[in-house]
């Protein structure tokens, strides 16, 4: 368990900050100014992560969400006293906050934002999950970490479909000088994992703050060193299909009562659905359900029974 974690659970779920209604009249006059993908948009951005492994949306968020989830995480950090993390691999001088929908009403826009979201489900589909969310702070001195790909611990053979795809969000500029993520594009195809500590050619994926970097995990990457005097803010923010395992434990680690105000996609992003009438049901129901929600479809089987009626009125 990380110190942020331990945190987390000895004072209890943290409360929820709710952003002011200011903020959002704010947010949602400088949304109207930002460009939203079109339907070709999403198209070619997915085509990108399937080609190369990779796509960056540049600004795709607004200057004011990107200031105000930046100072969330940090009133976080204060409020909360959370240390940096205890692993070389998580680094020594990054700052991770996990289960970040527990802190802020403000972080739920990121998971559902219209300018990622559709991209994902255009790669995987409309009935994904949200596997992890995380803050990666970047402190002066940090070191670069290993390349890595965020599946090689799946028993698949590679290269293999894309089964999660991590946005990784620039809420600083992503400069050569504080900790830009470094990627081998096109290594989601290669048929091995990289070797753990050795070093490879890479490119520095850099990008003015607001963007969003897309990438299918077998991606060969990792973080970049910060030699710079600043931090360097930026969230992991990874989704997979509906029918794998998310990363994070968010069905528990996020209270009942905190879950049921989320809207109702984050909802199912949570794991709050069953994935094609079969997977995760409750004794054949939607767990949704247990939110208070109608449930989204109807169990596999019961859409056979509806079937065959059908095919026997015919």
């Amino acid at each position: 368990m990380t110190r942020c974690e331990a945190a987390a659970y000895k004072n209890g779920f943290p409360k929820i900050a709710s952003a002011s209604y200011a903020f959002r009249k704010a947010r949602h006059s400088a949304n109207g100014e930002i460009a939203m993908l079109t339907d070709a948009d999403i198209q070619s951005h997915a085509e990108r992560i399937r080609d190369d492994g990779y796509t960056v949306i540049e600004r795709a968020a607004s200057p004011d969400l990107v200031e105000g989830l930046k100072a969330a995480v940090e009133r976080i950090e204060r409020e909360h006293n959370l240390g940096l993390a205890r692993t070389s691999f998580e680094g020594f001088k990054t700052l991770r906050i996990n289960n970040l929908l527990t802190y802020d009403e403000l972080f739920w826009e990121v998971p559902l934002h219209g300018n990622v979201l559709p991209v994902v489900e255009c790669v995987l589909d409309k009935e994904c999950l949200l596997s992890s969310f995380c803050s990666l702070v970047l402190g002066p001195g940090q070191e670069a970490q290993p390349i890595h790909e965020d599946t090689q611990l799946i028993p698949l053979p590679r290269p293999h479909i894309p089964i999660t795809i991590n946005a990784i969000w620039a809420l600083s500029d992503f400069r050569d000088d504080n900790g830009a993520t470094r990627i081998i594009p096109r290594s989601h195809k290669f048929s091995s994992s990289p070797e753990y500590g050795k070093d490879y050619d890479a490119v520095t994926a850099t990008m003015p703050a607001g963007s969003v970097m897309l990438f299918d995990s077998a991606l060969w990457h990792g973080g970049g060193a910060n030699s710079s005097d600043a931090r360097r803010f930026a969230f992991s923010c990874a989704y997979c299909w509906g029918w794998m395992r998310q990363q994070e434990n968010l069905q528990l680690g996020i209270p009942r009562e905190t879950v049921a105000r989320f809207p109702r996609r984050l909802q199912e992003l949570c794991g709050y659905s069953v994935y094609k009438g079969q997977f995760g049901h409750i004794d054949n129901h939607d767990p949704i359900e247990l939110l208070g929600r109608e449930r989204g479809k109807r169990m596999v089987w019961e859409a056979t029974d509806v079937r065959k009626a059908r095919m026997a009125g015919q």
